[in-house]
């Protein structure tokens, strides 16, 4: 073989080799995808939110009066007895102690006060003089009686006298009884703190008994101290008596409804928990969320349907998770949400037909986060595509991704 030869042989093989190089180059790859099937199963159709427990009914002790409030010695969780646990116990107020020209005051009434005892004492010495001379009288006035000496006028006379003294011994002795008291009230305004302090050797307290059976949420005023009437000392409530309470936007507020079933979650058990909606408050009120956005919210109140022993480890103030059901079906044709999207004024899917890509219009019906109803255009078992990316276009060869 001749080199002429030779070099078209070559010169052919490279043109091939290259020619298939291109072709290779340029040939259209499938894009790697995801693939979901359209199914029939349940569907749910929640608004959910963080809501947090509380005591149906919560109990909170205040002081009825001022004084000094001992230490308390219950603690947050403890057992407590209607009418049978002391609470708190309330020592009334000591007296402040005088100013230099208030003691004087007071010694002055004290002196005035037993310059007046003294004057009812006499008095009550001159009134008991009079009632013995009266009473002699009407003795010498009963003997003259009997011997026909005098008349009976005279004796009734005797003993009005007499009686008229008795009455006055005895207001005499009423009046030292007031001035008595006058003088331990005037003597009383001198008595200080300490006096008080080392006379009562025990306390003369108001015990605060607890209104429920239940246990003690929270200890406000837990140190020895003065308090001031209606300051708050102690919660109480029964934690087996618990409800939840959410927060809801009031877009969310107004789809809700008494008796919806609600799945409470991420409470802390294996398994969610069964509630009902109690009530929804007919009030909204604003609140700022961590972005900084005043939102319009409407608190829902949520029942328990499940027995206490099932979420007894929950108690006042704690976290979960609430999803309110405003629809759900046990069997419709669903898609994922990641494989819908919008195309104009509807919604489209990506469908796999031969492995390629086939542009589809649907039409959706109910709707959660995860998955959404199908009401026409795609039937059951057809492949879509999830999450369809720009390069994703109607004919587009297309392949799972490998897991």
């Amino acid at each position: 073989m001749n080199a002429n030869i030779r070099r078209v042989i070559f010169w052919a093989i490279a043109i091939v080799f290259l020619a298939l190089v291109f072709i290779y180059a340029f040939k259209p790859r499938p894009q790697l995808v995801d693939f979901a099937k359209a199914e029939i199963g349940p569907l749910i159709v929640t608004v959910s939110e963080d809501g947090e427990t509380r005591v149906r009914d919560i109990y909170e002790l205040s002081s009825p009066l001022m004084g000094r409030v001992l230490r308390i010695d219950v603690e947050a969780g403890d057992m407590v007895v209607a009418a049978e646990t002391v609470v708190a116990q309330i020592e009334p107020t000591d007296p402040s102690f005088l100013d230099l020209r208030t003691e004087e005051e007071a010694r002055a009434a004290v002196k005035a006060a037993e310059a007046v005892l003294a004057l009812a004492k006499a008095q009550l010495n001159e009134a008991k003089s009079e009632l013995e001379f009266a009473e002699s009288e009407l003795e010498r006035a009963k003997s003259l009686v009997e011997r026909n000496l005098v008349s009976e006028r005279e004796l009734d006379r005797a003993n009005k006298e007499f009686k008229s003294k008795q009455a006055s011994v005895s207001t005499a002795i009423a009046s030292i009884r007031a001035r008595e008291s006058e003088l331990a009230q005037a003597k009383a305004h001198l008595v200080t703190p300490i006096e008080i302090r080392d006379s009562n050797k025990e306390c003369k307290c108001l015990s605060i008994f607890a209104p429920i059976t239940g246990n003690i949420l929270q200890v406000i005023h837990e140190s020895e101290g003065v308090v001031e009437p209606g300051e708050l000392l102690v919660e109480i409530g029964d934690t087996s008596d618990l409800e939840i309470v959410v927060d809801f936007l009031s877009i969310d507020a107004v789809r809700i409804k008494p008796g919806q079933r609600v799945i409470i979650e991420e409470w802390g058990g294996s398994a969610p928990l069964k509630g009902k909606v109690k009530k929804v408050e007919p009030f909204g009120y604003t609140k700022v969320s961590s972005l900084g956005i005043e939102e319009q919210r409407v608190n829902v109140i949520i029942d328990f349907l499940e027995p206490h022993d099932i979420w007894k480890s929950l108690g006042h103030g704690y976290q979960v998770e609430a999803h309110v059901v405003l629809w759900e079906e046990s069997n419709v044709l669903k898609l994922p949400i990641t494989a819908l999207f919008r195309n104009g004024g509807g919604w489209a899917t990506f469908i796999v037909e031969k492995n390629k890509a086939k542009l589809r219009n649907v039409e959706i019906g109910k709707r959660n986060d995860y998955e959404a109803q199908i009401l026409n255009g795609i039937k059951k078992d057809e492949v879509v595509i999830l999450h369809p990316s720009n390069q994703i276009e109607d004919g587009v060869l297309v392949t799972e991704r490998p897991i």
